[in-house]
């Protein structure tokens, strides 16, 4: 992800709420959203050139999410793909403090990153460019390719603009709404991360825009307190275009009851943004 904003026990009905943009190059393989045939309680889309996840959550209620830190010079070839350790928290059962603890020295071995995850019980964060790894309390979190809450201008503003669509609840346009915030800043906010201005204007959005890179899918993700799931990915094709609209909803697995069967996805046709 390139955008992750999260309300954590925030909201009275809804203890995690998350709006996230995936971006990424159009031509890099990408699986949508579904329950995973080898893992069957693990909803996430794929990345099909490295094997793992950016953001996903399973019927027992784990959330995990992950959004690559920014910084060329560092980047080395070869190195540990970052979306497995989304993939691997979702498929384990340790508790958030204890998984962050146990890949620390395989986290140090991959290029930067920032990862989420939850249990349902603590929510935490985890960086290995810097920072100790740490619970979130109750609040508003932004955090695109820096450290969290990192005072860039989307990050400000989407966080802003998440806590008034939280007032708006159940319902998701707000959310999907304030993902689509298309608006380039001006040059004197923008970051200096190592890649030229030009780049640095395109990815100052928090939708972004371009022939060959941009958001490829916006994720709305709610987590009640009665234990009901809702997931829902848009995805984006070049030149902004909608994609299909997948729509899961779900009851989380407690004390071994199955999950509600109302689980599989719905689709609505792609529509012109």
């Amino acid at each position: 992800m390139c955008l992750i904003l999260v309300a954590w026990r925030v909201h009275p009905e809804y203890p995690l709420v998350v709006a996230a943009n995936r971006d990424e190059f159009f031509a890099r393989p990408t699986a949508p959203a579904v329950f995973w045939n080898d893992a069957p309680q693990v909803l996430a889309g794929r990345d099909l050139e490295a094997g793992g996840t950016w953001m996903g959550v399973t019927r027992a209620g784990r959330f995990a999410a992950l959004t690559n830190y920014r910084d060329p010079a560092q980047n080395r070839s070869g190195a540990p793909s970052r979306g497995a350790l989304v993939t691997d928290f979702l498929l384990g059962d340790e508790a958030p403090q204890a998984y962050l603890e146990r890949i620390a020295a395989r986290g140090s071995r991959c290029n930067g990153y920032n990862l989420l995850v939850s249990d349902g019980e603590s929510l935490w964060w985890s960086s290995n460019m810097g920072g100790k790894s740490r619970p979130l309390a109750p609040g508003v979190y932004g955090v695109s390719n820096h450290l969290l809450d990192t005072p860039w201008p989307k990050v400000g503003a989407g966080k802003t603009a998440l806590a008034s669509a939280l007032e708006r609840l159940p319902y998701d346009h707000a959310l999907f709404e304030l993902l689509q915030d298309d608006g380039i800043h001006p040059d004197e906010h923008l970051p200096q991360t190592g890649v030229p201005l030009d780049w640095e204007r395109l990815l100052s959005s928090a939708f972004v825009k371009s022939p060959d890179y941009g958001t490829r899918s916006s994720t709305v993700l709610c987590m009640g307190r009665d234990d009901s799931v809702s997931f829902d990915e848009q995805t984006w094709l070049p030149g902004a275009q909608r994609g299909m609209r997948r729509r899961y909803r779900f009851t989380m697995v407690r004390c071994g009851m199955p999950a509600s069967m109302n689980s599989g996805p719905s689709s609505t046709k792609p529509k012109r943004r």
